[in-house]
């Protein structure tokens, strides 16, 4: 896998991750079906998505090459990505579909 392939990966693998905790009601995908699923366990889902997501993109940089040290700085607009691309994904739970929910 070259560089640029590995690129798209992690940015495709981000795009689905951080829609993936609005789109279904189970705690963790596995966890028991709720009624509707309260805020924070989704925050926390999007967190622990947003950490396999970057361990893959780590994984990946160690296969092509040496792994480069990141400051704080990578992780804050890491993270300020990760939310913005889930952002399909909120407007579909709280803004278009929560409006004609029971």
């Amino acid at each position: 896998m070259d560089q640029t392939s590995a690129v798209w990966l992690v940015l495709l693998t981000a795009l689905l991750a951080a829609n993936v905790p609005y789109l279904t009601e189970r705690i963790f995908f596995f966890g028991p079906l709720q009624r509707r699923k309260a805020f924070i366990w989704r925050l926390l889902e999007l967190l622990v998505l947003a950490g396999l997501t970057v361990g893959l993109g780590f994984a990946l940089e160690a296969r092509l090459g040496q792994r480069q040290p990141q400051g704080w700085e990578f992780y804050a607009a890491g993270l300020c990505l990760f939310v913005t691309l889930g952002f399909p994904g909120f407007v579909w739970c709280y803004l278009r579909r929560g409006r004609h929910a029971d």
